[in-house]
């Protein structure tokens, strides 16, 4: 692999990896939505002022602002409002899990709208990944149950996936158009807040703010790492090796949540959680290899 790709793409991994746990620190007092977009206003204002300090262009044509509305919205709005909303429902680990499922989506929508091959290594690949993300966090699964909370947290981070991934396609677009990944993230993230905004006054949504270490830090943090460093350097992996590819991180950011846990929490590792790891590390090397 590429250095420069192999970067993008491990801190992509290693960032995400972290941000699950940080938006749990954004439930509580403040509702998902208003979080959602404090995070998306604050990336937005810091990627402008970027922009202007590196002299990078801003102006766009009115065909792509469509394709950047269409990102923002699915990718920097809706997606994280549900993701934050199921995060109510299930622990963030279960969604993490949940969220791999953009593997597949990726490959099929890739296929949709970039008209992207199907090769056999990324669709062995994705299937061999799954399979080893199910095993290692089959316990956490298995005691989700069935309930109505269960289920309701399940729905809502499956439609959030959905959408995460046409956004994921929108960007791909995007970063084709050879538009600064800093001057598109700037319109997206802005498009997300505006979206959100709009949703919010219309169904009468109280804004508030948590005057917490842990709410403030948790939103610096998940705006400036989990959006502006994150998302420019997986739009610019996008482009380079195609969302397919580039979404098989997400197969990869619940190692990093077993990881921490492993060294923060004592986890206790088992066979099976020793067979899962393996499947996703042999996923990740079909889907990464040349062949693909």
């Amino acid at each position: 692999m590429n250095p420069y790709v192999a970067f993008l793409y491990i801190s992509t991994v290693l960032i995400w990896g972290s941000t699950w746990l940080a938006i749990t620190y954004q439930l509580g007092h403040v509702d998902p939505i208003v979080s959602v977009i404090y995070r998306m206003l604050l990336s937005s204002v810091l990627l402008f002022i970027f922009c202007r300090l590196r002299s990078i262009p801003l102006r766009v044509n009115s065909r792509n602002h469509y394709f950047l509305l269409a990102q923002g919205v699915s990718l920097f709005g809706l997606n994280y409002w549900i993701i934050y909303m199921a995060e109510s429902y299930l622990a963030s680990g279960i969604i993490a899990v949940i969220f791999s499922l953009i593997v597949l989506f990726n490959i099929i929508n890739s296929r949709i709208f970039l008209k992207r091959p199907i090769t056999p290594n990324i669709a062995l690949g994705g299937l061999v990944g799954l399979s080893g993300i199910c095993l290692l966090f089959y316990p956490e699964l298995a005691t989700v149950g069935t309930g109505n909370t269960a289920m309701t947290g399940f729905g809502l981070a499956l439609t959030a996936v959905f959408i995460a991934s046409l956004g994921n396609m929108a960007a791909t677009r995007n970063g084709l158009t050879g538009l600064s990944v800093w001057s598109i993230n700037a319109w997206g993230t802005l498009y997300g807040a505006i979206a959100l905004t709009i949703i919010a006054l219309f169904t009468g949504t109280e804004f508030t703010y948590e005057y917490s270490l842990s709410y403030t830090a948790s939103l610096v943090y998940l705006s400036i790492f989990g959006t502006i460093l994150a998302f420019g350097a997986y739009l610019k992996l996008m482009v380079l090796i195609g969302p397919e590819k580039a979404g098989y991180g997400a197969l990869l950011i619940p190692f990093v949540a077993i990881i921490l846990s492993t060294i923060f929490e004592s986890y206790q590792w088992t066979s099976m959680a020793i067979t899962g790891f393996i499947l996703a590390g042999l996923g990740n090397y079909l889907v990464m290899s040349r062949k693909s």
